[in-house]
């Protein structure tokens, strides 16, 4: 089993036996027929996983990895609000008639900020202090930005990424206020990976730990059978994930150059109905 298989089987579970039914309550997202969907939820988890070790993906269901890759970059390298550069339709039901998401996720990671040391973007000013200044506390990214929240076609689940360099390795804690820990839980969890694994190769360190803290971390009522099924599904060992070690420019990185050696998973046999 990978490790996170295990991470995965044990929070649903918790989820399930021991998780917090929101029936009583109105609440916002709707199925596509227009239900409410609801969930049950467990309140504040944090996991760890050791990227030394090994890449954090799951084998029980087979992941989108291409896919998670290549959102992952139309965010932080791209810094793209515009569903027409990306390469899957995940994000078409939060698209306006502009053909946006609003002033969300990428474009928040563009918008430049003035420093002492000039003008630079969450993502340049990461990259900035990893290399000149890694002994810093206040490495980190914000999307979450209460101005402009009534121009986001959806607010931040994963909101806040905080790096820190302990000797030669890179760390990093992703905060998310929201999880639908069936559909994009260990989607998430494979991108900050990767994401860590990028600005670790570019910057001269070694992928450390990625500590997932999440606020809010829930099972969709339609989703239950799926999860169940999931956990009597075959375990197979974690892949190892090759990047292609040429590229020592964050900006350099493309979708090819990440490669799953030996991903054994179980095959989707159903699509989850994503709630909005």
């Amino acid at each position: 089993m990978s490790y996170a298989d295990k991470v995965f089987k044990e929070n649903v579970k918790d989820i399930l036996e021991n998780g917090v039914w929101d029936t009583d309550k109105e609440v916002r997202p709707k199925w596509l027929d227009g239900t409410p969907a609801h969930t049950v939820k467990k309140f504040c988890l944090v996991n760890r996983y050791d990227l030394s070790k090994e890449f954090p993906i799951m084998t029980i269901r087979k992941q989108g990895f291409k896919n998670a890759i290549d959102e992952i970059l139309w965010i932080w390298q791209k810094k793209s609000n515009r569903i027409c550069d990306l390469h899957s339709h995940i994000w078409d039901s939060w698209a306006g008639e502009d053909g946006t998401i609003g002033k969300a996720y990428g474009y928040q990671l563009g918008v430049k900020h003035k420093y002492k040391e000039g003008e630079f973007d969450q993502v340049d000013r990461v990259l900035y202090d990893l290399k000149n200044n890694p002994a810093s506390r206040r490495i980190m990214t914000n999307i979450y930005t209460f101005a402009d929240l009534h121009e986001m076609n959806l607010y931040p689940c994963a909101y806040s990424m905080t790096f820190n360099v302990s000797g030669d390795k890179l760390n990093g804690i992703l905060n998310q206020r929201s999880n639908d820990m069936a559909v994009a839980n260990n989607w998430n969890v494979m991108q900050y990976a990767a994401l860590l694994m990028m600005f670790a190769q570019v910057t001269g360190f070694k992928a450390g730990e990625l500590v997932h803290v999440i606020a809010d971390a829930h099972i969709y009522d339609r989703h239950i059978p799926s999860v169940k099924e999931m956990l009597e599904n075959p375990e197979y060992p974690a892949p190892k994930l090759i990047i292609n070690p040429d590229v020592k420019d964050f900006y350099d990185f493309k979708v090819e150059d990440f490669v799953l050696e030996n991903y054994q998973a179980t095959p989707l046999t159903k699509r989850l109905e994503v709630a909005v």
